[in-house]
């Protein structure tokens, strides 16, 4: 008797481990795939930002030409920024996540000192196409934002989970592991979007 008593203990601890294991990489598993998504989100508005580069550039030729340096750099990073090959891998790499960090935040400033030079040229600043093209790369830069720090709070969760207590115990029994996120120096690095001023304030004379 004591033997079969026995026996239903161990059975009953055993279901109770199996479907606590269960419920654990049901959570883990929620937890990685909302960090894939957002994870694609950023990337698809940094692909965005991307795309509007090549017709800005365009644009601002026409009016400044001899800003040879500073367009080439926005082309230059631009360009970085394509050859890098980023997949929702990218999240388990800290180095290659470090890597696209660096990467974007050299376009971002690119993209600055581009916006600094364009105040020399008030034609420009009042073409309809460069105007467009900036409303778009604010628009664009504002959901950059919003989607790394939704990003952000989701790796910080999914992390949470899989480090908090009693879950630590079985998330690498059960192949999941903390991932990197964006780190401060890179997110200061990037976060700050190009200020775009469509003021009326009067505007420094062309350069010859």
């Amino acid at each position: 008797m004591r033997r079969f008593t026995g026996l239903i203990v161990i059975v009953v601890v055993v279901v109770m481990a199996a479907m606590w294991g269960g419920s654990a990489y049901n959570r883990f598993l929620a937890g990685d795939e909302t960090v894939k998504a957002a994870w694609s989100e950023v990337l698809n508005q940094y692909q965005r930002r991307a795309d509007l580069v090549p017709n800005l550039v365009q644009s601002v030729k026409g009016y400044a030409t001899q800003e040879k340096d500073v367009l080439t750099q926005v082309t230059e990073a631009r360009a970085k920024v394509g050859t890098m090959q980023v997949t929702p891998e990218t999240l388990n790499d800290p180095a290659a996540l470090q890597k696209f960090q660096a990467a974007q935040g050299e376009l971002s400033s690119a993209l600055s000192r581009l916006l600094v030079v364009t105040e020399n040229y008030p034609q420009l600043k009042s073409d309809t196409l460069f105007r467009d093209l900036m409303t778009q790369l604010e628009g664009t830069e504002n959901r950059i934002t919003t989607a790394r720090n939704r990003s952000i709070q989701a790796v910080q969760d999914y992390n949470v989970s899989v480090r908090r207590f009693p879950g630590n115990l079985v998330a690498g029994v059960l192949g999941f592991s903390a991932k990197p996120n964006f780190s401060v120096e890179n997110e200061a690095a990037i976060s700050t979007a190009p200020k775009v001023d469509f003021g009326n304030s009067p505007a420094p004379a062309p350069k010859p």
